[in-house]
Formats: C-alpha cells, sequence, structure tokens
C-alpha cells in the first residue's frame, strides 16, 4: 500500500511541475509534446482543434504512455501508463478541466470567448494515471529527426571562409 502510494505522488508531483508531457498513445510512431494542466487526478490536455495542439492516437477508451520531464534539467523522471477519458462538453467535469486549462493557455486568440471555441471545434481529455510507473529504460531512446522539406543544409559558398575568417589590417598608432 505504501509504495502505491509514494508511485501515486511521484507522478502527480512530477506531472504539476512539468511545463511539458510526452505522450504516445496507441499506435503511434513516436511520443508527441503536450502542454497540460492537472487536475483532479489527471493531466489534461486540449487540441484537435484550430490554433490548438494536435492530438493524435489519443481516442477516449484507450491508453497512453506518458513521460514526465524535468522542469529545469530537461530530464526524464518518470514515465506511466495512462487512460485516456473524454468528458463531454459543457459537463461539469469538462468545465472544471477548462477552467484549469484557460489559465495555462498562451497567446489565444480569442481570449474569453475561449472555452465555447472549445466545445464546438476541440477535445478534452483526460489522461489518468493507471497503475505504478513503468522502469525507466537504459539507454537514450533519441531519435533522429523527422524528414522535412524546410531544411535549408547546403554547402558553403566557395568564399565564404576567406571573408569570415580574412584578418584585418591593423591602423599604425600615432
Amino acid at each position: 500500500m505504501t509504495s502505491e502510494l509514494l508511485d501515486r505522488a511521484l507522478i502527480e508531483e512530477a506531472t504539476k511541475k512539468s511545463g511539458l508531457i510526452w505522450v504516445k498513445g496507441e499506435g503511434a510512431p513516436a511520443a508527441r509534446a503536450l502542454w497540460h494542466v492537472w487536475h483532479e487526478g489527471a493531466a489534461c490536455v486540449v487540441g484537435d482543434g484550430p490554433g490548438e495542439q494536435p492530438l493524435p492516437y489519443l481516442t477516449a477508451g484507450g491508453s497512453a504512455e506518458v513521460t514526465v520531464r524535468s522542469k529545469d534539467k530537461g530530464g526524464r523522471l518518470v514515465t506511466y501508463t495512462a487512460t485516456v477519458t473524454e468528458p463531454a462538453p459543457e459537463s461539469e467535469e469538462w468545465l472544471a478541466a477548462v477552467a484549469e486549462l484557460k489559465g495555462k493557455r498562451l497567446n489565444a486568440p480569442d481570449g474569453e470567448a475561449m472555452p465555447a471555441r472549445w466545445a464546438r471545434e476541440c477535445r478534452v481529455l483526460r489522461l489518468e494515471p493507471a497503475g505504478a510507473p513503468l522502469p525507466l529504460p537504459d539507454g537514450s531512446l533519441a531519435a533522429p529527426p523527422v524528414p522535412s522539406p524546410a531544411t535549408t543544409r547546403e554547402p558553403l559558398p566557395e568564399g565564404l571562409p576567406r571573408l569570415l575568417f580574412k584578418r584585418r589590417g591593423r591602423k599604425p598608432r600615432s
């Protein structure tokens, strides 16, 4: 019983203090960073609407693997399995989660109208921890970046090193 309480406290405190969580839904190729709030025993996220974070592979009734990082050092603190639930829009549980999320949402385009837009166009999900934390992996789990057409790597122009590292002549002292 004590071990379960300590595990629960670790998950809750780490998730509360972290600005981002890394979430990997069932069948997802990789985890995705999501901003969240901790509210009533679960990490709450909002997304899948215009201007909001995408929530791919997260379905109500499914599960997800949540990794929490340290806010100051960025290292992995704890990884746990969570049950994904989606409260009905405008329900009491939904309103409580949205009140917390609204305070954390940065740069919202619509301010006070944000909860109404979330009810119409977005999904609010709760990621409730299910069980003990997973063991930390041995390796780094680093992955190469996803290929993108937005690259700027090209060979340096031939004369650029001479321009950058050319010594400037010194003026004689008078």
